[in-house]
């Protein structure tokens, strides 16, 4: 049992730290916005080459968001 709490205590604190830097990059990052935000240019995300529901943007165009 000791083990079990020391092991959910480790995986605790790494969750946290991991969404600490996630938050810290978001306070940091212009609008609070990720980078990225089109899924139309990342071909594992389109493989079926749908335009992208955030900015309307197609496959081979570059995103239309005016913020990137």
């Amino acid at each position: 049992m000791e083990q079990f709490f020391q092991l959910f205590l480790i995986s605790t604190f790494f969750l946290l730290i991991v969404f600490a830097g996630i938050g810290i990059k978001i306070l940091v990052k212009k609008n609070g916005e990720f980078s990225g935000t089109c899924a139309s240019q990342n071909p594992f995300l389109n493989k079926e080459g749908e335009n992208c529901s955030f900015c309307g943007a197609e496959a081979n165009d570059k995103c239309k968001n005016l913020e990137n």
